[in-house]
């Protein structure tokens, strides 16, 4: 039986790649409590596991004592020396007990608390397998689907995609296969928490990871990417390799490796842009298809205003906002998209607006204007170094420049009080 008891343990621990410690350790915890609940939590024993033979001894603690008032943990002194003649009064005497006389308690709470342990140790392999693997695609079968989202089942544990990270209008059933990003892993004391994602723009890098090689070996990079789970999505990239295209390189021939992606994504459209490093040729290649016919930067705000011709608006803006949302998320600026006729009213309002300062006239109006002051708030939200740097003008020029047009923006907003406040009071 001691043997066999050995060969189990080898077994197990070979088979289910546990420490065989663990299980050893085990298996005295379960001895440890099938003897207290045979005679008491107040027992004193200590449990060896010998591993040449397989054998487990016991032994029971007793305190030695003058007289004897729980037999269950003392023994006295009359009885001790028997044991060993030299105990003392205080002295604790170990006892060997048979480890048998336990019998079903002992085997079941052996069997409880061994199935435990091993179900502790195979999630904490889980954990481990899986911890650093946070990024990846992983593939699995649908387990079942309930109100935590999409179980998925993939082969020595299971994830979750819950609801916020499925795709809108993907449906997915009971044994089918599905692909996923593994976006985080929890330790939990119920076992290790995958969870996956389909919506993460980081899942559509990973796709053309895969299916690009360029990408992969890094002569290819991924720059930027943005995405609108289920409709729409935009890579920016660029090649480490000048003979390389980096774009042709994601298309594939025949559009055959995006094709594949688009299909993993179920029909999502990808915009693949040339990344460039100067802000204003990347917002153009962003707002593709359409054509853009200036753009004016904001480095302080992080905005850019960007015309196209009257006829691109619809092109440039796209479906309810999409290709100017996409294209700024992409290239990490606000994005404000005007027509020409309207940018031209802009200027041209802005440059009136100027002239109404007190004291500009048409040579100061055209300097500001030149220097990037496009109307009276302008002026008047600027400070008188910034003003000097611009325009070259000198300090006191500048500062009373400023003065007038913070004048004449206070007349406005004082007027535009009145006029509110005059049509609260004839209201009826």
């Amino acid at each position: 039986m001691n043997l066999e008891l050995r060969r189990l343990i080898d077994q197990v621990s070979r088979d289910k790649g546990i420490d065989k410690e663990l299980l050893i350790s085990a298996i005295k915890d379960a001895v440890r409590s099938a003897a207290r609940k045979k005679y008491g939590p107040k027992l004193d024993i200590e449990v060896d596991y010998k591993d040449d033979t397989g054998e487990i001894e016991v032994f029971q603690y007793k305190e030695v004592v003058e007289e004897v008032t729980d037999p269950l943990t003392q023994v006295s002194l009359e009885e001790g020396r028997k044991i060993d003649p030299e105990c003392e009064a205080g002295d604790q005497l170990g006892f060997k007990m048979d480890a048998s006389q336990f019998g079903r308690i002992a085997a079941q709470s052996a069997k409880q608390v061994i199935m435990q342990r091993m179900k502790d140790a195979e999630r904490d392999l889980v954990y481990e397998d899986f911890k650093d693997r946070k990024g990846e695609i992983i593939n699995g079968i649908v387990q079942r689907l309930d109100q935590d989202g999409i179980i998925v089942n993939l082969g020595r544990t299971e994830a979750v995609l819950p609801p916020s990270e499925q795709v809108p209008k993907e449906i997915y059933h009971k044994g089918e296969r599905i692909r996923a990003y593994i976006l985080d892993v929890k330790r939990q004391s119920k076992g290790p928490q995958i969870i996956l994602s389909r919506t993460h723009p980081n899942f559509l890098v990973a796709l053309f990871e895969a299916e690009v090689p360029e990408i992969a070996d890094g002569t290819v990079q991924i720059l930027a990417c943005a995405r609108e789970p289920g409709s729409r999505s935009k890579i920016a990239v660029a090649s480490r390799d000048s003979d390389v295209d980096p774009v042709g390189a994601c298309v594939g021939l025949k559009g055959s490796r995006v094709q594949n992606i688009v299909q993993e994504l179920r029909g999502e459209k990808i915009d693949i842009i040339p990344w460039s490093p100067d802000v204003a040729r990347f917002a153009t290649n962003a707002l593709q298809p359409a054509e853009v016919s200036r753009i004016i930067l904001n480095q302080a705000t992080q905005t850019m205003e960007v015309i196209v011709p009257d006829d691109q608006l619809s092109l440039a803006i796209g479906k309810r906002g999409q290709n100017v949302r996409l294209a700024s998320k992409l290239v990490g600026w606000k994005i404000d998209v005007k027509t020409e006729s309207k940018y031209s009213k802009s200027l041209k309002d802005g440059y009136l607006s100027l002239l109404r300062i007190p004291g500009v006239g048409e040579i100061t109006a055209s300097v500001l204007h030149d220097a990037g002051y496009t109307s009276a708030k302008e002026v008047a939200e600027s400070t008188v170094e910034d003003l000097m740097a611009a325009t070259g003008l000198h300090e006191k020029k500048a500062a009373s420049l400023i003065e007038a047009a913070r004048e004449l923006m206070g007349e406005k907003a004082a007027e535009t009080a009145d006029t509110t406040a005059e049509a609260e009071t004839t209201s009826p």
